[in-house]
């Protein structure tokens, strides 16, 4: 098939597995397409954590038509056993003539396995089609298989001269509505939104999901916020969090680390429902290396930031951020202003050098998509 077509066909995969970034939890966002003579006869998306997979989905819809077919499939089909049979042995049953895939799978359960499965009988297998695009996609699942630690964003808003906040805590929203909007799109990819106790102090933040302050184009997509909503992480070393702090919500979804050991307070935050972790209680901080471990072990694949100037800081100077969101306001705020960071630089070599990957106009303010250079 002309490579022209296999884009076409794997730009419609890559649309479907989009279906499911809000809903997949640990797992990765696939989609699968089932084409016969040009013409597409099966399609699906994996949907929910134990439920089908992309493949097994559009060959149940190709049915007979699938014999003689090329699959799209934005991930390398699986070749074990876990929550479902091996996608490898059903496209082979299924008799496709041909796998396009756009991304390898590292989880080592799968790692290559599942091509040598499809080629071993005798189907042609083409690999890293739109490859950026699908990583962009899973950069949260990929990352995660790699390292056992999620893919972490940090996200912060600034005036046009790089300040938060007035110097007097005086604030207001820097950037306008549609930027806000599109911060509730991150919050939604992710499996956990963290932040630390001076922001929940002077802000009283919530940190949910409001779909319907999603971007127009993502209100549509199949999302369960009112049940399962990202984990709300607070970094609160001595234990200030007010009671009656909304970030604690009803649903069980807030998570306390801290150094403190009051056990009346901590006991209390458990009856709320709220997870409390503690960590050395010698320790003036939380440990943020450990945090993020954590949250790998909880198979979380991304984390977003949203947190103040001392603990953004932090993250970047030790490096454990895989993606910086900034949103920049074209407003001037004075000198007197907070700065974005608390840096403590003093010579010109040691600033931090970024790679710029993507710059957005959104309303009438603009997103840096960056990364912290090696």
């Amino acid at each position: 098939m002309h490579k022209s077509l296999d884009r076409k066909f794997m730009k419609k995969a890559l649309k479907l597995a989009h279906k499911g970034l809000f809903t997949v939890a640990e797992n990765p966002r696939v989609g699968c397409l089932i084409v016969n003579d040009g013409e597409i006869v099966g399609q699906g998306y994996h949907q929910h954590v134990g439920q089908a997979h992309a493949e097994a989905l559009a060959l149940r819809e190709a049915g007979d038509k699938a014999v003689g077919a090329t699959a799209y499939v934005t991930l390398e089909p699986c070749s074990h056993h876990g929550k479902n049979p091996p996608c490898a042995d059903a496209l082979i049953h299924a008799k496709v003539k041909r796998v396009v895939v756009c991304n390898d799978d590292p989880n080592p359960l799968v790692a290559g396995q599942g091509y040598d499965k499809l080629r071993a009988a005798g189907i042609e297998v083409v690999t890293g089609l739109l490859k950026n695009k699908g990583r962009a996609l899973n950069a949260g699942f990929l990352h995660r298989m790699k390292t056992d630690l999620p893919f972490v964003r940090l996200k912060m808003a600034q005036s046009l001269d790089g300040r938060t906040a007035m110097a007097n805590g005086d604030s207001f929203w820097i950037t306008g509505k549609k930027a806000r909007r599109d911060v509730q799109y991150w919050r939604g990819r992710s499996g956990a939104v963290v932040t630390g106790i001076g922001t929940v102090l002077a802000d009283d933040c919530q940190l949910t999901i409001r779909p319907d302050d999603l971007p127009k184009k993502y209100r549509k997509l199949p999302h369960d916020f009112q049940q399962n909503t990202p984990l709300r992480v607070v970094l609160d070393s001595q234990l200030k969090i007010p009671l009656d702090a909304r970030i604690i919500g009803e649903d069980g979804a807030c998570v306390v680390f801290t150094c403190n050991d009051n056990q009346n307070k901590i006991n209390i935050l458990q009856s709320k429902g709220v997870k409390v972790v503690q960590q050395d209680s010698t320790q003036e901080r939380v440990d943020v290396e450990a945090v993020i471990a954590w949250l790998g072990e909880q198979k979380i694949n991304e984390v977003l930031f949203e947190c103040g100037a001392t603990l953004a800081a932090s993250l970047v100077s030790a490096k454990r951020v895989n993606e910086i969101l900034l949103y920049t306001a074209p407003v001037f705020m004075g000198e007197n202003a907070r700065p974005l960071l608390n840096l403590s630089l003093t010579q010109m070599e040691q600033r931090i050098h970024l790679n710029v990957n993507n710059v957005k106009r959104i309303g009438m303010d603009f997103r840096f998509q960056m990364a912290l250079s090696n």
